[in-house]
């Protein structure tokens, strides 16, 4: 049991480790956290990526076109299973594009995506084999609320019509 929890542990730092080489627009570090050959990547709103070729070329694009990029990683969930682990999160990100005049700072822009990072142990360590991340275009909450309440129509507020 205390072998999976430093699996968990090992892959929970390799996630981690990912996203500060995009933060730190570092291609070196990023490009060897995945494994060589069949891998697939899936950028939000891009097709499929696959093989290591054009999923890295799809990471330099992205730093190079970006001037400022920070996540703040939250739902972390990591599951280990012999030597494939699973990490899914929220990547709340924010980032900026090139600046319109010299000089500038771009103009910053905040998103949310799920991703879904799947993992190999290798001889050296945890190895990147696949990432899919999937922008959140619906504002989910609890649950809780019906959605009739929400139009105002009073339902479930004793009939004061107010929230």
């Amino acid at each position: 049991m205390s072998t999976a929890r430093t699996d968990r542990e090992q892959v929970e730092l390799a996630n981690t480790a990912l996203y500060e080489a995009m933060e730190q627009g570092d291609f070196e570090t990023l490009s060897g956290m995945w494994l060589p050959g069949d891998v697939s990547c899936v950028h939000p709103g891009w097709p499929v990526l696959r093989g290591s070729g054009e999923v890295l070329r799809s990471y330099a694009l992205i730093m190079a076109n970006t001037e400022y990029i920070q996540f703040f990683l939250t739902d972390v969930e990591v599951a280990v299973e012999g030597d494939i682990a699973l990490v899914t999160c929220t990547e709340n990100i924010l980032s900026g594009g090139p600046a319109e005049e010299e000089g500038e700072l771009g103009p910053l822009v905040g998103q949310l995506v799920v991703a879904t990072n799947v993992f190999r142990r290798t001889g050296d360590g945890w190895r990147l084999w696949a990432h899919h991340g999937s922008p959140v275009l619906a504002d989910v909450t609890n649950g809780d609320d019906d959605e009739a309440d929400d139009a105002g129509d009073g339902a479930g507020d004793g009939g004061t019509g107010v929230a």
